[in-house]
């Protein structure tokens, strides 16, 4: 298998998981700063021109992190990435799209690249909306979470995506609610995350 992806990108949360789930597969590194997404090479690969991907041999190339994540997850059905039983599958799938859809795309894209969303309008007035948007997903996930050491109780994709969140609020000194710290701490202390950052170049948020 081959891994697309972008140091600190959210492409993290897959790496991690390829990582839980003991997959051999080639990690290839992209550089936004260059603009590789958009060479012709990648582009040909995945015409979306984002990441995360993965080229999944005769599966074919999977793009989207909700697909990846799932797909990852029934490589190693033992790891339980996945849980077996349908309603934790369903919370995992309804925690992920909304990080991924809405705090991710809608919240901390305003904060990173606010030209997106106003060509002629204040730049500050979309931070300040994504820094809501964010705030309040996050709020959403803290009280999900709750005394919970993982988001469904046990290590599971749905906190890959919590992770990419937590990893990037921590960052940016966004403030980040007390459970949610504690899971980032938590996770960060796993292995598989440990082997991700290093790969990555990434230092451990402070």
């Amino acid at each position: 298998m081959k891994f697309y992806y972008a140091p600190g990108a959210c492409s993290m949360g897959i790496h991690l998981l390829l990582e839980e789930a003991g997959c051999s597969f080639e990690a290839i590194r992209l550089s936004f700063a260059k603009e590789e997404q958009r060479s012709d090479g990648f582009l040909a690969v995945n015409p979306k021109g984002k990441v995360p991907v993965l080229d999944a041999g005769q599966d074919g190339v999977i793009t989207e992190f909700p697909a990846i994540a799932f797909y990852v997850a029934s490589l190693d059905p033992a790891s339980r990435l996945l849980p077996g039983d349908t309603m934790a599958q369903v919370r995992a799938l309804e925690l992920i799209d909304h990080a991924i859809a809405t705090v991710h795309m809608r919240g901390f894209t305003r904060l990173s690249r606010p030209e997106v969303f106003s060509s002629d309008g204040d730049p500050e007035k979309v931070r300040a909306a994504g820094r809501t948007i964010v705030g309040d997903g996050l709020a959403w996930m803290d009280a999900r979470l709750g005394d919970a050491p993982y988001a469904l109780g046990a290590f599971s994709i749905a906190d890959a995506a919590l992770f990419i969140l937590e990893w990037w609020a921590r960052r940016s000194g966004l403030p980040l609610p007390e459970r949610l710290s504690a899971h980032l701490d938590r996770m960060l202390d796993r292995p598989a995350v440990q082997r991700m950052l290093a790969t990555e170049g990434l230092a451990a948020a402070a």
